[in-house]
């Protein structure tokens, strides 16, 4: 019997953020109807106000808000949407929630819930993969591990984006990985099973889009390389992979294919794969969901997965072969983090986020796309994933795609918070990754010299301390003209200074008369600063923030820095007596060392507490050896950045 074509005009995004701001915008250009559900602090996100309707989910944890399928369900009721979209994460390879959603009346836009839960386990589905001939590595008991198996990965059997993983390379180490993997799989996917695998040193991350219709046909479109990695989630990734060899590759489309139809496969999914240095391919998992990294397989194809996925769940057929990819695409997750202590998210107020060649949405932008869930002022908060936008770049090689993506970014104004950016710009040039020498291990050898000052910093923070003094002093539009070019004298007299804090450390500028070495002033106005610095003409764009001290300058030279005025009488400032352990993000207590109480003795960089914020656990350290004189943190507390946690009295030298 023909399947009865279904015919969707209201859709709602059981998800937040980027992606269901993504979905919605395919969802307008088919001429649907949208539904955002929104947790409260959410209240006022992109994706609420990019939609047409909105329904509240009361609360601030996912636990609480988008993982309520119940709540969900109800919502897309009473909003009067017909089919439900799951984006990414939360419920998106829930195999009950899609059944549910099913019972409701409502279309599912995603795989049977059979194909779901078949994969929903790794475990399960490594069985599967393994009757249908796809190749494996075979499993590792923890409880008889020896040091011959190591290193180890530990894994959720559950879930994915990297939560619940660790890499255990000291037998020592084991439980406590163990206990951490499966306390953050329960808090994650509500399903605390672990298992482990040996960890491949050095191994590739290669994946395989598949999309599939409901009369059989199974497309494979394309590799993607996602080894660049963090926490064991993604930060580059590109389409196709490179230095593949054509034999590999055709191995994996079957694989993949096969793994598909193992399950009864429809919609879009993705088969992972880890590729061994010496080009043996593992099966990993299979995603049963829409990937982050879609985009670039979007870009190289010239296709809408999202449509694609609609049109598939409304019964239509695809054509026997899917068409033939063009070029390169490479794709780059902005976070709001800092790598250099130890990727700590970010949060506050996303000031300004502009990207060269990026066009308004819905608007061609060149060869430049960004997929973002924020504009400019929005709030960046605790509850969720810090990753503020991706920026995808499609060229016809490999070389342009990286170069275009790297100058994208090193170009772009992201005011407000603390990002990976520059160490993406690194990474995008760094020689291994140019020369497609590509493995999981890239931050493990690299990230220390690719989050060292560059050589020149301290002269490129001066040039921007200089051309936010300028600018600072500059008159507002509509000024007399006299003072915008004949105010500024580059020859000696009575001097005035600014004083900025940069990183921490306070710098000095004298900008009238200009005191730097091979600096000229040529223009100077409220937002832009043109200078000549050794006999070079160089721009400064200046921003001021309304409401916050700061002061953003973006060159293309000095690149970006985020300056903050010293007053010239400052506030006394209340001191925090030594060995204070501060928040260093406002979270939750989700942890507390065993037996940790006033008065124990404790060691240097001994684990004390474990604060979890946007989805990760970050351990609070002892910073000496001593007694822990005060602790103000208990199970379930929530804090603010700064918050005092504890006091440790360090020891007496001998």
């Amino acid at each position: 019997m023909t399947q009865q074509p279904l015919t969707i005009t209201s859709l709602l995004v059981a998800n937040r953020g980027e992606i269901a701001v993504r979905i919605f915008r395919t969802a307008r250009a088919l001429g649907l109807a949208t539904v955002a559900v929104h947790s409260d602090p959410d209240a006022d996100a992109l994706h609420v106000r990019e939609a047409d309707a909105a329904v509240r989910l009361p609360g601030a944890a996912p636990a609480d808000t988008y993982l309520r399928g119940d709540l969900v369900i109800e919502a897309a009721l009473a909003a009067g949407a017909d089919a439900v979209h799951p984006g990414y994460g939360f419920l998106s390879e829930n195999a009950d929630f899609a059944r549910e959603v099913r019972a409701a009346g409502l279309t599912w836009i995603g795989p049977p819930p059979e194909a779901i839960e078949a994969m929903a386990s790794k475990t399960r589905a490594k069985e599967l993969m393994r009757a249908a001939g796809v190749p494996l590595l075979d499993p590792v008991d923890p409880a008889t591990a020896t040091t011959a198996d190591l290193p180890l990965l530990l894994k959720a059997a559950a879930g994915g984006g990297g939560r619940g993983m660790r890499v255990v390379r000291d037998l020592d180490t084991l439980k406590e990985s163990l206990d951490a993997a499966s306390a953050e799989a329960a808090s994650a996917f509500g399903d605390g099973e672990v298992f482990a695998e040996p960890y491949v040193e050095r191994g590739r991350h290669v994946e395989v889009q598949v999309l599939a219709d409901s009369h059989g046909t199974v497309w494979a479109l394309g590799t993607r390389d996602c080894s660049l990695q963090r926490r064991h989630q993604k930060v580059i990734e590109e389409a196709p992979a490179p230095a593949l060899p054509e034999t590999l590759r055709t191995t994996l489309h079957e694989a993949a294919v096969a793994a598909a139809r193992a399950v009864s496969y429809q919609g879009a999914g993705t088969v992972e794969f880890l590729v061994t240095a010496d080009g043996r391919p593992y099966f990993l998992e299979m995603n049963t969901r829409l990937q982050v990294e879609h985009p670039v397989t979007e870009a190289v194809f010239g296709l809408d997965l999202v449509a694609l996925q609609l049109r598939a769940a409304e019964g239509a057929a695809l054509p026997l072969t899917p068409p033939e990819p063009t070029g390169h695409a490479v794709e780059a997750r902005l976070y709001a983090e800092d790598p250099a202590q130890d990727w700590r998210p970010q949060t506050g107020v996303l000031h300004t986020l502009a990207v060269p060649g990026w066009g308004p949405p819905g608007e061609a932008g060149g060869t430049v796309r960004v997929d973002t869930g924020f504009a400019d002022g929005d709030t960046v908060g605790v509850h969720y994933d810090p990753m503020l936008a991706k920026v995808i770049v499609h060229a016809p090689t490999r070389a342009e795609a990286v170069r275009a993506l790297a100058h994208a970014l090193a170009g772009a104004r992201v005011h407000g918070l603390t990002t990976n950016r520059e160490l993406l710009v690194r990474s995008l040039r760094h020689p291994e990754f140019t020369g497609a020498r590509l493995d999981t291990g890239f931050y493990e050898r690299h990230l220390a010299a690719l989050t060292e000052p560059a050589p020149d910093a301290a002269a490129h923070t001066a040039l921007a301390a200089l051309a936010a003094a300028l600018a600072e002093a500059a008159p507002e539009p509509g000024a007399p003209l006299a003072r915008r070019l004949g105010g500024w004298r580059n020859v000696r007299s009575a001097p005035q200074t600014r004083r900025y804090t940069v990183a921490g450390t306070e710098h000095e500028v004298r900008y009238h008369p200009v005191e730097h070495p091979g600096a000229r002033v040529l223009s100077t106005e409220r937002h832009l600063v043109i200078l000549e610095v050794d006999g070079v003409r160089r721009l400064f764009h200046v921003k001021h923030n309304s409401n916050k001290p700061e002061v953003y300058v973006d060159s293309p030279f000095t690149g970006a820095h985020t300056l903050t005025p010293v007053p010239r009488f400052a506030d006394p400032q209340d001191r925090t007596e030594p060995g204070s352990l501060l928040a260093p993000m406002p979270g939750t207590v989700v942890r507390v060392a065993e037996g940790l109480a006033p008065g124990a003795a404790v060691t240097a960089g001994q684990p004390l507490l474990w604060l979890e914020a946007m989805k990760m656990e970050h351990r609070i350290v002892s910073p000496a050896s001593g007694t822990l004189t005060a602790l103000h943190a208990t199970l379930g507390h929530q804090v603010e950045f700064g918050a005092l946690l504890a006091v440790v009295q360090e020891e007496s030298p001998a």
